[in-house]
């Protein structure tokens, strides 16, 4: 109970004491803790900041410098939609690869993060990557993937 409490102590004191060295001594008695070092094998940690705050805009790239617009007698009707997918927040994002979901809108990539490479793909009508999930070595599910210019269009689940 001990060692925990002065765990607990050493981790709530951890952000006051950003800058300060950590050093770790494993004992006898257990792993300890220390803003010194506290014996001969005593072995420093590095701590990663950790701080939130700052400015939404520090980290984002450079802004491109603005191009003339075209006159309206020079403007195209022609959009090129390739290669673009429904956004996604990066936070539900991080959330589907982790529990290896795919859900419409996804890119290749994502898919391929999810659920690796597909044993099966078929390019035409319309692109479709097909996944088997076994349990307990029997086949018990295939998942069709289909794709839209490269984007997931939509997922079934079939009993095979």
């Amino acid at each position: 109970m001990v060692r925990l409490m002065s765990l607990m102590l050493v981790l709530i004191a951890l952000p006051m004491a950003a800058e300060a060295q950590v050093y770790r001594c494993t004992t006898e008695t257990g792993t300890q803790f220390s803003d010194q070092p506290c014996g001969d094998n005593a072995e420093t940690l590095t701590i990663r900041d950790n701080r939130i705050g700052g400015s939404f805009g520090d980290n984002l790239p450079a802004q491109p410098e603005p191009q003339e617009q075209p006159r309206d007698d020079e403007k195209t009707t022609h959009q090129d939609d390739e290669g673009t997918c429904r956004f996604i927040n990066s936070t539900d994002l991080r959330t589907y690869l982790t529990r290896e979901q795919v859900v419409k809108g996804m890119t290749k990539d994502h898919v391929l993060r999810a659920f690796g490479r597909p044993p099966e793909t078929y390019p035409t009508p319309q692109e479709t990557w097909v996944y088997q999930t076994k349990y307990y070595g029997a086949l018990y599910e295939l998942t069709y993937v289909y794709f839209k210019d490269g984007c997931v269009e939509r997922i079934d689940y079939r009993k095979p």
